[in-house]
C-alpha cells in the first residue's frame, strides 16, 4: 500500500529512527502508526540485545545539581565511541538520567532503569536506552550513579571535559571551597577521605608488597618492620584526601585547608569514563597489512 509522506514524518519524529525503517514498519502494519511504533520498539529491543555484548568504554560523565546547591547527582553513561558520545540525543539522554537520579533518588541502577525517564512519561529509562541503541547503532549503558548531599552544607562539583566528574559534599555552606576540593579530587585521585576509611584489606595488601620488597635487604626484622610501617604511612598520606597536598597550594594539606575554613568533607565521588572496563586493543597497522595481503 502507498504510505503518505506525512505519516512517515510523524513516525520519524516519534521514534527518531530513519525514514526507510519507518516507511517499512508502516507498510508492514498497513499504515497503522501505533502498531508501527510498537513494531519499531520491539525491533529496537532486539537490536539492543544483539549489541549488549559489545564493549562500551567511552561516553560521558554527567552531573546534575539542585538549585540550592545542597545536593548533586552524577552518572556514567557509556557508548562505544566518542563520536556517539557527542551526539545530541546521547547528551540529552545522559543529562536526563542524571537529573532523574537527583530528583527521584533511586536505590540502585535497577530501580533507576525501571522508572520513567521524565515526569509523566510512560517510557522507562531502560526503554529510552534501548531505543537510543537502535537509533545510534552502538551499545549504550548506564553504568553507575552517585548521589551526594543533604539538607545542610553544600555540594561542589567539577567536570573535566565530561571525561572526569567529581562531586564533594561539605558540612559547611562554602561553594568555592567545595569546588576547589572537587577539582583537587579530579587531579589527585584519593581513594578515601582519611586513613580510617581505607579498607583493611587494601592496607594489608600494601604491607605484603612492602615486606616482599624489603625481604632481600638483609636488614634485621625489627628494622624491616619500621621500614614497612613508614612506607604504609606514606601510602596513606598520598592516597587519602586529608593527607594529600592541595593542588593549588602544595604547602598546605587538604586537612589543614578544611580546618582553616572550619569545614569537613562528608563524602566525595570521582568517576572517570571507562575506568576499570577492559577495552579491546586495536592494532590498526596489522589490520591494514591484513587487508593489503588479502587484496593480492
Amino acid at each position: 500500500m502507498a504510505i503518505a509522506a506525512a505519516l512517515v514524518k510523524e513516525l520519524r519524529e516519534r521514534t527518531g529512527l530513519g525514514m526507510m525503517e519507518c516507511k517499512k514498519a508502516l507498510v508492514e502494519t498497513d499504515g497503522d502508526i501505533e502498531l508501527a511504533a510498537e513494531h519499531l520498539r520491539k525491533a529496537g529491543h532486539a537490536k539492543a540485545d544483539k549489541k549488549a555484548g559489545r564493549i562500551a568504554a567511552d561516553g560521558l560523565i554527567v552531573i546534575a545539581t539542585s538549585e540550592d546547591g545542597r545536593e548533586a547527582a552524577m552518572a556514567e553513561i557509556n557508548s562505544e565511541t566518542d563520536f556517539v558520545a557527542k551526539n545530541d540525543d546521547f547528551v540529552r539522554f545522559a543529562n536526563q538520567v542524571a537529573r532523574r537520579v537527583l530528583e527521584k533518588r533511586p536505590a540502585d541502577l535497577d530501580a533507576l532503569l525501571a522508572m520513567p525517564l521524565a515526569a509523566g512519561d510512560s517510557k522507562t529509562v531502560n526503554t529510552a536506552r534501548q531505543e537510543l541503541i537502535a537509533k545510534l547503532g552502538e551499545n549504550i549503558n548506564v553504568r553507575r550513579i552517585a548521589r551526594l548531599g543533604s539538607g545542610s552544607g553544600c555540594v561542589g562539583s567539577y567536570s573535566h571535559g565530561s571525561r572526569i566528574g567529581v562531586c564533594v559534599s561539605l558540612d559547611k555552606d562554602d561553594p568555592d571551597l567545595a569546588r576547589d576540593i572537587a577539582m583537587h579530587v579530579a587531579a589527585s585521585r584519593p581513594v578515601a577521605i582519611s586513613a580510617a576509611d581505607v579498607p583493611a584489606e587494601v592496607i594489608a595488601k600494601e604491607r605484603e608488597i612492602y615486606f616482599a620488597q624489603a625481604a632481600d635487604s638483609g636488614k634485621p626484622a625489627d628494622i624491616i618492620e619500621k621500614m614497612v610501617n613508614g612506607r604504609v604511612q606514606k601510602f596513606l598520606k598520598e592516597t587519602t584526601l586529608l593527607g594529600q597536598s592541595f593542588v593549588k597550594d602544595p604547602d598546605t594539606t587538604i586537612e589543614k585547608l578544611l580546618k582553616k575554613s572550619g569545614a569537613s568533607v562528608a563524602a566525595f565521588a570521582r568517576y572517570e569514563i571507562g575506568e576499570g572496563i577492559e577495552k579491546k586493543e586495536e592494532n590498526f597497522a596489522a589490520e591494514v597489512m591484513a587487508q593489503a595481503q588479502g587484496g593480492r
